[in-house]
């Protein structure tokens, strides 16, 4: 480029940043293919979410927070949101798959778009890829043996009560697992750490042999079956 042109160009731009038809420090190449234009919620205005507060994502992937995840020791694979979430959900997968039944790869599916899903309604965190679907055509009640329920309560349990089971909703989903506290909730960052310390320790996390039978154990899960059904 010669000087002459390097300093026409340069004018140009001082004109128009004076003019106000661009920002200063704005950038005045093209977006790069996949890049948007500007925020993607306008100022003022919050960002759509599910039933329990976390933001909808539009894709898993790509630009998103959910991403496809394995669980580990499973052969299993699931779109989920990453981070904490990841580490509660793939527990919960984990645990069921060892404790309550084998599953193949077609019983276990994470995010879907909001707009096959119940905006208002449980099924509605699977948008933002914090709830996951075991078992997608067994959510009516009764679905699993007794046992099995105990067992699932008993993970319930384990996770303090950050996670609800859509087989305590109405109408009941007993396929549906879900995060049931807000991003904000300080108890999703620190049950989500016990779970990533459990993950490394030899002894401990899932597949664990667990007495869901023991009186210490059942006692616990009926206290937090209680409390969830309360709210």
């Amino acid at each position: 480029m010669s000087r002459r042109v390097l300093v026409k160009s340069t004018g140009v731009i001082t004109a128009a940043v004076a003019a106000g038809l661009v920002a200063p420090g704005t950038a005045l190449a093209g977006p790069r293919d996949g890049a948007t234009t500007g925020p993607a919620t306008a100022p003022g205005k919050k960002a759509p979410t599910s039933a329990n507060g976390w933001s909808l994502e539009k894709e898993a992937n790509r630009v998103s927070t959910v991403w496809t995840r394995q669980v580990s020791g499973t052969g299993l694979e699931v779109d989920v949101r990453i981070g904490d979430v990841e580490a509660i959900l793939l527990h919960v997968v984990r645990r069921y798959h060892y404790e309550v039944e084998q599953l193949p790869r077609v019983d276990l599916t994470g995010w879907q778009p909001i707009g096959g899903l119940k905006k208002d309604g449980p099924e509605s965190n699977l948008a933002s890829g914090t709830a996951v679907r075991i078992r997608p055509g067994a959510g009516a009640s009764g679905s699993l043996f007794p046992l099995q329920v105990l067992t699932v309560r008993d993970i319930l349990a384990d996770c303090e009560g950050v996670v609800r089971w859509g087989g305590d909703d109405d109408p009941v989903d007993e396929s549906l697992f879900y995060i049931g506290l807000g991003p904000d909730d300080a108890r999703v960052r620190e049950v989500a750490d016990r779970f990533r310390v459990q993950e490394v320790t030899p002894g401990l996390g899932a597949g664990v042999t667990v007495d869901v039978l023991a009186p210490s154990q059942r006692e616990r899960a009926k206290r937090l079956h209680r409390e969830q059904r309360a709210h």
